[in-house]
């Protein structure tokens, strides 16, 4: 994928198997995070409070990601591997056969924006 502007240019260039996932991560991001700003950092669609980024995504070519900060992770990690997925320290990977669960999406971006100090 090439370098995009913001998240409707992200979404339509990604392979399009993913773009129905990354429009759901958006539109619950966008709902848990009412007042963060939408940016492309790292040429990754992403949400921004004050000056830190709580949470981005993105398309692989088999998978999709979802980051946010460390202590997001940490603190919903039980139900991460509940729910089958596979973490890091800042990011959760996905198929769209296989998404994370939308309200474990909304309380990950609400922890994020804790960690940030937002």
């Amino acid at each position: 994928m090439t370098t995009t502007a913001d998240h409707d240019a992200y979404i339509a260039a990604a392979p399009e198997p993913f773009q129905p996932s990354l429009k759901r991560l958006r539109a619950i991001l966008a709902r848990a995070l009412p007042d963060a700003e939408e940016i492309v950092a790292y040429d990754m669609p992403g949400f921004r409070i004050g000056g830190s980024v709580v949470a981005s995504y993105a398309a692989f070519s088999k998978q999709c990601g979802l980051y946010l900060l460390p202590g997001a992770i940490s603190e919903h990690a039980g139900e991460i591997v509940a729910a089958g997925l596979k973490a890091t320290k800042t990011g959760i990977t996905f198929s769209p056969r296989a998404p994370i669960p939308d309200d474990l999406v909304e309380r990950l971006a609400r922890a994020s924006r804790r960690a940030g100090g937002a």
